[in-house]
């Protein structure tokens, strides 16, 4: 399943971006004669209310879509790993303050916090990707805390501490390493959960303007008239969940493998 999983990925994220140099319509396009046509041969995906072609706004979407998931859940996850390495070498009150900060992240609902980030602000996809990152980096953090509060109490390190090996070298080239595993299995989540994060958000006309377009405003768009034309919801849904699916399976993976050389440490 994880290399089905990996490939598909790939392919379906590289074709975002590959295949409008192919398929040359524009996604921006009205034609008042082909409004609301079924899939076919013509338009693989039918095409909208207003005569635009679904399978060309799928894919410009999915750029948006895949640029804000990528950039919000490296933004975040970075940022969490900064802060989990922080807290959990240095200890005290540092790690004292930082685990009062997440936890008082952590109250608020996630997706609410979105909400309300977003309702003060003109949605863009900078903004997004700022927003979905300040919502969540929390998860990263804690995860990285407490393995690095662990690794800090290892012999070599607390050998490393007594003979003055400065601290960045001993979190860049001791600590960095053995935290890597953890870190992909977090950065994958995270991306799934930052294009959902904007999915919802643009569902609920929350995310990206017109005529700017993602997965989640393509969705909002097609729910007035899902009765009579059920592709302008089902494609831009398929991506996301294709997408999502992807990305827990190789995290899965990723944390099954982690859990077998640990399991060999032992």
């Amino acid at each position: 399943m994880f290399r089905f999983s990996l490939i598909l990925l790939i392919v379906v994220a590289l074709g975002m971006f590959i295949a409008p140099i192919f398929y040359t319509v524009s996604p921006y396009e009205l034609n008042p004669s082909k409004i609301l046509l079924s899939p076919s041969f013509e338009h693989i995906m039918g095409t909208d209310r207003l005569g635009r072609d679904v399978f060309a706004r799928v894919l410009q979407g999915g750029k948006t879509s895949l640029i804000i998931g990528f950039l919000a859940a490296s933004f975040s996850s970075f940022l969490g790993l900064i802060i989990g390495i922080t807290a959990g070498y240095f200890k005290g009150n540092i790690d004292k303050t930082i685990t009062i900060v997440i936890d008082l992240f952590l109250t608020f609902p996630t997706f609410f916090l979105l909400l309300a980030l977003v309702s003060y602000i003109e949605a863009n996809s900078l903004v997004l990707i700022l927003v979905i990152s300040i919502t969540g980096w929390m998860g990263m953090s804690r995860m990285i805390r407490s393995e690095s509060f662990a690794l800090s109490n290892k012999p070599f390190i607390k050998i490393l501490k007594i003979a003055n090996v400065s601290k960045t070298k001993i979190i860049l080239k001791y600590f960095a390493p053995l935290l890597a595993p953890i870190f992909l299995i977090s950065f994958s989540f995270g991306v799934a959960g930052a294009i959902l994060a904007e999915s919802g958000l643009s569902f609920l006309g929350l995310g990206v303007n017109p005529p700017q377009m993602s997965w989640g405003s393509l969705l909002s768009d097609g729910k007035a008239v899902i009765d009579i034309a059920w592709h302008l919801s089902f494609f831009p849904g398929l991506m996301i969940f294709i997408i999502t699916f992807c990305l827990i399976q190789i995290s899965d993976y990723l944390q099954n493998m982690a859990n077998k050389k640990d399991l060999l440490k032992n």
